[in-house]
């Protein structure tokens, strides 16, 4: 069963990695003054986040099944570590962000000569691929820098918690089946009550406002140069949501039981 957890904590990584990074995509496009090519390849991150998440769920969802009828698994703890995956993920990100923009830069002006995805994988050499070291980069943290971003607080502080909904949704529901053994089934397809209050904060408040952000950074040189760090801002924001997700576990999962029984 440890093999398992470590196995569902793997993906849970790759998952929030990959879907962090995306950032790191747009930076690039925006540099380049490509973004619609940039936001093209956001198709491949969404493809690895959910082959990943195809074999993770059902994973996780199992020890649900072992928690029903051993009630000494400890099914809270094991949730709380794939949470705590989530985070590292997410740090991860933030760490690669400097080297993925230059290596995304390269992708994006690749692959305008190529034309397809198909084309630019199929170009690539090993030589090319021995190359990417020169594109490795240390991230730098200067707090100092972050003060006059223009970016409204409320807008932050609205990203923690939309990436806290999503990352405790389906794991709240998994526990709320362990508690209501009896509806367990509806328990467990149950995440979309709380998904969908974070799909509506992020559709209403955080993508408009994301838009614009890049928006002005495609049109205004000084500002772009500011968007790395704004987008760091925003991932380190995904980082602390992750953490308020740990919070929110537990009570989550009474919620959806509670709605679970009104149904």
């Amino acid at each position: 069963m440890t093999n398992s957890l470590w196995i569902v904590c793997l993906l849970t990584l790759i998952i929030h990695t990959s879907e962090t990074l995306s950032y790191s995509v747009r930076f690039a496009g925006v540099k380049l003054n490509k973004i619609a090519i940039a936001l093209s390849l956001t198709g491949i991150i969404v493809l690895v986040s959910r082959t990943a998440n195809m074999v993770q769920a059902p994973l996780t969802a199992k020890f649900v099944d072992y928690a029903k009828f051993d009630d000494s698994f400890p099914l809270l703890n094991y949730l709380r570590i794939i949470m705590l995956a989530s985070s590292l993920g997410t740090l991860i990100a933030i760490a690669l962000f400097p080297t993925f923009v230059g290596l995304f830069s390269r992708v994006i002006a690749k692959l305008e000569i190529q034309g397809s995805i198909p084309k630019l994988l199929t170009s690539v050499t090993v030589s090319q691929l021995k190359n990417t070291r020169k594109y490795i980069r240390l991230p730098r943290l200067g707090l100092s820098g972050f003060r006059y971003l223009g970016i409204p607080k409320r807008f932050i502080i609205m990203n923690i918690f939309v990436t806290a909904f999503y990352t405790v949704g389906v794991l709240s529901s998994m526990y709320a089946a362990k508690l209501l053994p009896e509806f367990s089934t509806t328990a467990s397809q149950a995440s979309g009550l709380i998904n969908g209050i974070a799909t509506i904060l992020l559709t209403v408040f955080i993508d408009p406002q994301l838009g614009i952000i890049t928006h002005k950074a495609t049109e205004n040189v000084e500002y772009r140069d500011q968007l790395g760090k704004i987008y760091v801002l925003l991932m380190f924001s995904r980082f602390l949501g992750s953490l308020l997700g740990q919070v929110l576990l537990v009570p989550g999962a009474y919620i959806i039981c509670s709605l679970v029984k009104l149904i």
